[in-house]
């Protein structure tokens, strides 16, 4: 049975001094697919302005607005309802061997998923790791053992990075939140020559949710593993991804997906208020 889930996604910036203009990009919007449609969405901004949309380069939706009056305080606040898929479909391609990714058709195709970043980091602690991990029967198999490991070997701790930690950083230090674990299980996919992509969304936390019931939810992210078709797991948790995620961005790393980022023009920012409820309400 496929859940039925209303986010709202609210971001509050409350500023040490005026703020005289500013420009503002917002990937809140969940994403339509095979497996999952949004049923509804709505952004609204205080103080008001014009919102435009777009779909970026990587298929996402994105709403801007730029303000020019004077402010102290910018709240967005993003509200959803979306339909899940009932299970996690497999991979049309799940059984592709090995020999699939020396071809040039997948590696120009994907190149892009297949490169290194900043966020996505490799060094010979990794290269090396990613060659026993190689060793699987299949690429599925290396897949499913990314996920293991990571969702065992490593431990779930907020605050022990931050925004910017590498994927080899998170490898030295066996620790991190689910951005670390994505990036991390992205760079070890690549090192092997598996195309994966950064997925970013929300995530309910609990598989026995009650209807109608508000929780305080969160952002999540996740990866996606090209398997002669694209499959989504999630390392942080140990699972495939279903009904209780709801799919927003895509890219090659966090950089591509940033729930909202601009400039602006005026005082420092005195903080930042982030956050998400889930309501499951069929």
């Amino acid at each position: 049975m496929s859940w039925r889930l209303r986010v709202k996604h609210r971001t509050g910036f409350t500023y040490a001094g005026t703020v005289h203009a500013s420009y503002n990009e917002v990937r809140m919007s969940p994403l339509d697919t095979p497996n999952q449609f949004t049923i509804e969405h709505k952004l609204d901004v205080s103080p008001s302005a014009h919102v435009s949309r777009y779909r970026d380069y990587w298929g996402t939706r994105v709403h801007v607005f730029d303000l020019h009056r004077p402010h102290t305080e910018l709240m967005v606040t993003a509200t959803s309802l979306v339909e899940t898929p009932a299970f996690a479909p497999e991979p049309a391609g799940a059984t592709v061997p090995w020999e699939t990714y020396t071809w040039d058709s997948v590696t120009d195709r994907y190149c892009e998923y297949l490169s290194f970043t900043d966020y996505v980091s490799r060094d010979d602690d990794l290269d090396e790791l990613a060659r026993q991990l190689r060793g699987a029967s299949t690429p599925g198999r290396a897949v499913a053992d990314v996920v293991e490991m990571l969702h065992s070997d490593f431990a779930y701790v907020p605050g022990s990075t931050n925004v910017t930690t590498s994927a080899t950083e998170v490898l030295t230090h066996k620790r991190g939140v689910c951005q670390d674990f994505a990036h991390l299980g992205i760079a070890l996919l690549r090192s092997m020559g598996i195309p994966a992509r950064y997925a970013s969304g929300y995530l309910h936390p609990h598989s026995d949710a009650g209807l109608d019931h508000t929780i305080e939810g969160q952002s999540h992210a996740w990866l996606e593993a090209w398997l002669g078709d694209w499959h989504a797991v999630d390392p942080t948790n140990g699972t495939a991804v279903a009904s209780q995620h709801v799919l927003v961005a895509r890219g090659r790393d966090y950089g591509d997906v940033p729930p909202l980022k601009g400039i602006y023009n005026g005082g420092p920012s005195d903080r930042v208020d982030v956050q998400v409820e889930i309501t499951r309400v069929a």
